[in-house]
């Protein structure tokens, strides 16, 4: 397993990116981990910048900058293509400023693919019921002893679409990196599930929703890649003529000046 990255989420972010790119292209890993996934971009043709409050233990074929996510990235305006994101963003103090970010290095049409792990799943559903703790979150974090690899901020699905639909980006494709095979047994509540959380939309009342971004959010979490997936891998666009942080500095953004 390269990294901290969960199996097959190096293959799966890959096969998005390498689908939509050509060699040449200027690709920001952020955060670059050990440098493995960078290292494999690089020798696919692209020219990759890594960033990471580490140096990574390879670094072979790419540049690395030491950086702190969670501060404004050291990466000029319109600087690259594409920005990976590697089960970054639970780790992150502020997930709205690095997305804004993010729309601010990106050009319009830019890509954005982000992974963190998946506790929009059944599997994760249940532990939470269970125990108060997600998958991938399973104990109390260590408050006497902070780090960077803490998952502070896990993200659901609808979350992780607000922040991105809010800050310029479009959700193209939703996938994951595996589903084992533990997950398929959750299979016999989805009619239960899907029942219930379609019957919350269909209850509401007209000045508490929009019905059509409820109703699209309701749609893809009952895919089999949230439903069961591992990890959600998101491939998002930076759409033209919105504005980003680039027009309006986060707070992060104008306190370090």
């Amino acid at each position: 397993m390269p990294g901290n990255a969960a199996r097959n989420t190096h293959k799966a972010v890959l096969q998005e990116l390498l689908a939509r790119v050509s060699a040449g292209t200027r690709v920001l890993d952020a955060p670059c981990g050990d440098g493995s996934l960078a290292a494999e971009m690089s020798a696919a043709g692209l020219v990759v910048t890594g960033l990471d409050i580490d140096s990574p233990t390879r670094s072979e074929g790419f540049e690395f900058r030491r950086a702190d996510l969670s501060a404004p990235l050291p990466i000029a305006a319109a600087a690259v293509d594409v920005i990976v994101s590697v089960e970054g963003i639970e780790h992150l103090e502020r997930p709205f400023d690095f997305v804004r970010e993010c729309a601010r290095v990106l050009p319009p049409n830019g890509l954005l693919i982000i992974t963190t792990p998946n506790i929009s799943s059944l599997r994760s559903r249940w532990r939470w019921f269970l125990t108060g703790f997600h998958h991938k979150a399973k104990y109390a974090l260590d408050e006497t002893a902070p780090s960077p690899m803490h998952h502070i901020n896990m993200l659901s699905y609808h979350r992780l679409r607000y922040i991105l639909h809010t800050n310029a980006f479009r959700i193209e494709t939703v996938t994951t990196n595996r589903i084992r095979p533990l997950s398929w047994l959750y299979a016999l509540a989805v009619p239960l599930v899907a029942a219930v959380s379609r019957l919350g939309i269909a209850r509401a009342r007209e000045q508490e929703i929009n019905r059509a971004i409820s109703l699209d959010v309701w749609r893809e979490m009952m895919s089999p890649a949230l439903l069961f997936g591992e990890i959600m891998v998101m491939v998002a666009r930076k759409q033209s003529g919105t504005p980003t942080a680039q027009d309006a500095p986060s707070r992060s953004a104008e306190s370090s000046r």
